[in-house]
């Protein structure tokens, strides 16, 4: 045999005995799901819209085919241009406005109507309801913006004739209330006991759309879900403080992230931040015995050196100077 032969040979043997070891039997690779569902969701993973659609045809009563469907027409319209006004027959009288253009795109409502038949054949399909609020948030979002803004001006032009409002363009008939959707998030993290992208799905909305509620509700499914863990506590914590002007209820959920991550000085540095700024606050009200008990929990919190140590030092020292006017000032 020759040294090529005789290499080639061995290391066939090798490759041969890496494989019967790697491939034990009971401990082989499953084969690859196969099935129009299947395939489909392949294809669709890879980009290959009209090849998956095609495929997922095939299975035209399977809720979790009609998902997919969804996710197809939901993904086409991306990339689908924005829906045009309606023609106007003649001329438009003076002073009014040309009609808008519908809400949605025809590909999203070939999606939306998947997604409901999904949920119609299938209640408890997390993925079609997460779906759905997903493909209804931003144009719930769009009409809760421009409603604050018209408010905004009616109250600039109080006094003054208000102008009409923008005309809304035609929702052909969909429903894109925020409670639609607060509730479409809300099935789909219930329908869902270990994910947690609908959760987060709901406080990104609730927050944005002033539905505190619905946020807080998010929360509380994700801190379900999400345990021993800092990061949904120190989130929680923000939303409570920022959002709800809940310094304790803030205050609480950072002590208990520094249960699982004690050396995070930036959340040490929070709750010495609301002791320090309620504080303060005491203390230009006059309320000097309040703002004392403050500024001492601040002092637990506060990084030796740091401007909010100095601040609470200043603060600190003019309490003992109205406490004790003829006490000599450094």
């Amino acid at each position: 045999m020759s040294p090529r032969r005789h290499l080639a040979w061995l290391l066939s043997v090798v490759a041969c005995a890496w494989g019967c070891k790697t491939q034990a039997p009971g401990s082989s690779a499953p084969p690859p799901a196969t099935g129009p569902v299947a395939e489909g969701r392949a294809l669709l993973e890879q980009g290959q819209l009209d090849a998956a659609l095609a495929r997922l045809r095939e299975a035209p009563t399977d809720p979790e085919s009609l998902y997919l469907q969804g996710r197809v027409f939901a993904k086409k319209a991306e990339s689908a241009p924005l829906p045009t006004p309606p023609p106007v027959a003649g001329d438009l009288p003076r002073g009014s406005a040309a009609p808008p253009a519908p809400v949605f795109k025809p590909e999203e409502l070939q999606a939306l109507g998947l997604f409901e038949k999904a949920v119609a054949g299938r209640p408890d399909l997390g993925a079609a309801h997460l779906a759905t609020a997903e493909l209804l948030a931003p144009h719930a979002i769009r009409r809760y913006d421009r409603q604050r803004e018209s408010a905004a001006s009616r109250g600039r032009r109080r006094g003054k004739a208000d102008p009409p409002p923008a005309p809304e363009g035609d929702a052909q008939g969909v429903d894109y209330s925020v409670e639609r959707i607060v509730r479409e998030y809300d099935l789909a993290a219930r329908a869902d006991a270990k994910g947690h992208a609908a959760a987060d799905g709901l406080i990104g909305f609730g927050t944005r759309v002033g539905r505190l509620d619905a946020a807080e509700s998010g929360f509380r499914l994700l801190l379900e879900r999400v345990k021993e863990n800092a990061e949904p506590l120190i989130r929680y914590g923000n939303f409570l403080l920022e959002q709800k002007k809940d310094g304790d209820a803030a205050i609480e959920q950072y002590r208990q992230a520094l249960i699982w991550k004690p050396d995070d000085e930036a959340t040490r540095l929070r709750i010495a931040g609301i002791y320090l700024s309620r504080g303060v606050a005491h203390f230009d009200q006059q309320q000097f015995s309040v703002a004392d008990e403050e500024f001492k929990q601040a002092a637990k919190w506060v990084a030796p050196g740091s401007a909010q140590a100095e601040q609470l030092r200043l603060y600190q020292k003019r309490l003992l100077e109205i406490r004790t006017p003829s006490a000599v000032r450094q």
